[in-house]
């Protein structure tokens, strides 16, 4: 069994984290910090898990953790992980930061998020369909949720070098601005609207660009603008990616399709994804249509936020760097309707 800590357990991600490893079968989960919420049961926080875990939030320094862990997911706000991680950083514990701290390189994360780095270290961006390499590593950056999605959609075009442009529009269910209510998650300002944000200067804008531009080197012209929609889970994107090819419909199938093979957490559809298909599942269902007037593709794709933008994809990270298959514990389907 592999013993699991989550830091920063009291949150969206951190109870998602533990919903997901309660049906693990190699995985226990030993411990769950919090350093508010020290001494209180986990459950009642997290009410969907009673009954499952009788665990109790505890404030522990990185050394009792690691003597009591073998993988540690570090679930804490942007700006923290960076002076957590370097003590959790051992060879014998595997570590998973879910914040944003090490997903991009030093000096251009200092540039985007407008702080120093506390720890210049690399981190291998753990989106497992785009890097192999994460079996062999001990610290991975899990993606951020926007990311996640806009990457897949494009990667395909990317790869094959067939993109000179690529505009991303997201909206996003409400849980990924986190659990602390905010004016732009208040009800009544979020209830039958839909509200669009940093449109030109989001900070995910940059962990997608990398992500494609490590496929294409050539490929500089990327653009995101994400919304949140009163939705609680999920994030669809439209990505209008301009190519420099006639593409017809077979060619993209094929392309997409050669690329995704044996990623059995892409789905590649005959129709237009929907949030509702992958809610609760770590899936990321992809559709198209190519507008051959316009040397445009428009790639839609739909994930959960909180299980392949979060949780799940961490989960999934877990298992390629255990060894083990990457479905384990979170082959499931989504919830419907």
């Amino acid at each position: 069994m592999i013993n699991a800590g989550i830091v920063g357990a009291s949150g969206y991600t951190g109870g998602e984290l533990m919903r997901l490893l309660l049906n693990h079968p190699n995985v226990n989960i030993e411990a769950a910090t919090s350093r508010r919420l020290s001494g209180e049961a986990v459950s009642d926080t997290h009410k969907h898990l009673r009954g499952f875990v009788d665990l109790k939030f505890e404030d522990l320094d990185p050394e009792e953790i690691k003597e009591r862990c073998d993988v540690v997911f570090v679930a804490v706000p942007h700006g923290t992980a960076m002076n957590i991680v370097p003590e959790l950083i051992d060879n014998d514990v595997k570590v998973i930061d879910l914040s944003a701290d090490y997903r991009l390189k030093t000096d251009i994360f200092e540039q985007v998020y407008g702080m120093e780095h506390a720890d210049p270290r690399d981190a291998v961006f753990g989106l497992v369909e785009l890097h192999p390499e994460i079996k062999e590593e001990s610290f991975i950056a899990n993606p951020g949720c926007y990311p996640t999605g806009a990457t897949l959609s494009a990667a395909p075009l990317a790869d094959a070098g067939l993109l000179n442009m690529a505009i991303f529009d997201s909206k996003s269910g409400i849980t990924g601005a986190g659990i602390n209510p905010t004016p732009a998650s208040h009800y009544p300002n979020m209830a039958e609207n839909v509200q669009a944000y940093k449109l030109t200067t989001h900070r995910h804008r940059a962990e997608i660009f990398q992500e494609l531009n490590r496929l294409d080197a050539n490929l500089t012209n990327v653009s995101f603008t994400p919304h949140v929609v009163p939705s609680i889970r999920g994030i669809l994107t439209t990505a209008h990616l301009f190519v420099n090819d006639d593409l017809s419909v077979e060619d993209v199938r094929g392309i997409y399709s050669d690329f995704y093979k044996n990623k059995p957490f892409v789905r590649v559809l005959d129709d237009i994804p929907s949030l509702g298909a992958v809610r609760g599942s770590n899936f990321c269902d992809i559709g198209f249509e190519v507008d051959a007037n316009n040397g445009r593709i428009v790639v839609i794709s739909a994930i959960d936020n909180l299980v392949k933008g979060a949780s799940g994809q961490a989960i999934q990270n877990m298992n390629v760097m255990c060894g083990l298959d990457e479905t384990t514990g979170i082959w499931t389907p989504a919830t419907s309707p």
